[in-house]
């Protein structure tokens, strides 16, 4: 079978974060035997709308790019019709490389991410009209499936996005730390994490816009390091108002850590309360601080959580079972 894979984020060397996730599906598939081919903005003129703060944040800080939307838009379209002359299915990830996957004229599957379903409520019409053109679309969460749904769209599958689970997993510091992983802004709950693990031990990694407000941050670590923090933390929080599908969280049940997560988006697909941690209301700082407080004082009920978490993890978030749900859409496209 061969893909080709359109996407508007892609890591260009091994210290960029930016779409590490795509890329490790990619490598994934082609490990599997799928002749996958990938054009992003590290392949063909983005015009500065890539990268740095990615393209929501680019067009924030800098208004003016939208002028330069249309000529962006054209040289994904150029570079995907030569790419996608030889393949079998067009995969688009995110809403936007809809429209260079019609540029080649082949049957293709669209993938919503978190920051489309923004997207689409703004532009509903628009996303209405890529969506039934898809052979298929796929999400990582329920709450993403729903969104394809009411926005019109025919078939939709629920594909989770695989995360490596670690062949063992060590014992977490002593005394125990709450862990946070994510991008520092208002929609991850950062505040309510402040707020709620004041005069706690904690490690927050992560960058962004409210980095200044949070001076012990450690900023942002290269993916291939992330599993040590893993590792030493005892307790994960992922505070989130709203998360298309939360890799963080699946991250850490991979590592065995019990998550203390809120009651929203791709989140209530990973956590199950009271099996494999906590769900807390979003924006409740008290509730927040009561679920980690109470995993802090008890080993026992953080290790039983976490060992249910990763056996979790390794069934339904392992790269061996995404990756082979992801072939099975890919055929299931085909056939459409």
């Amino acid at each position: 079978m061969k893909v080709l894979v359109l996407t508007t984020s892609y890591p260009r060397s091994k210290e960029d974060v930016a779409g590490v996730f795509v890329k490790d599906a990619v490598e994934h598939l082609r490990a599997a035997g799928v002749e996958a081919t990938v054009v992003s903005p590290a392949s063909f003129r983005h015009f500065g709308l890539a990268y740095g703060h990615g393209i929501p944040g680019n067009l924030r800080r800098r208004p003016w790019l939208a002028l330069l939307l249309p000529v962006f838009l054209l040289s994904y379209a150029r570079s995907a019709r030569r790419a996608g002359r030889a393949v079998d299915l067009v995969h688009a990830h995110w809403l936007p490389s809809a429209l260079p996957a019609l540029a080649t004229r082949k049957p293709f599957v669209v993938q919503l991410w978190g920051t489309d379903a923004e997207l689409a409520r703004r532009f509903p019409w628009l996303a209405r009209r890529f969506l039934r053109r898809a052979r298929l679309v796929l999400c990582p969460s329920q709450a993403l499936a729903h969104a394809a749904l009411a926005l019109g769209a025919r078939d939709v599958r629920v594909v989770a996005s695989g995360v490596a689970v670690p062949d063992r997993v060590e014992e977490p510091e002593d005394p125990p730390h709450i862990l946070f992983v994510g991008r520092l802004s208002e929609e991850k709950g950062v505040l309510e994490l402040l707020e709620a693990t004041e005069g706690m031990s904690r490690v927050i990694v992560g960058d962004g816009p409210l980095r200044e407000r949070i001076p012990d941050a450690v900023g942002f670590v290269p993916p291939a390091e992330l599993g040590a923090y893993y590792q030493r933390a005892a307790v994960v929080a992922c505070p989130s108002r709203r998360e298309g599908y939360g890799v963080a969280a699946r991250e850490a049940m991979a590592h065995g850590r019990p998550v203390v997560a809120t009651a929203v988006g791709g989140l209530a697909d990973a956590v199950e309360d009271g099996v494999t941690g906590f769900v807390v209301p979003p924006r409740d700082p008290a509730a927040l601080r009561a679920a980690i407080e109470r995993l802090l004082a008890d080993r026992a009920l953080r290790d039983r959580l976490g060992a249910t978490a990763r056996k979790r993890a390794r069934a339904d978030f392992s790269w061996n079972a995404t990756t082979q749900a992801m072939i099975a859409a890919y055929r299931d496209a085909l056939r459409a």
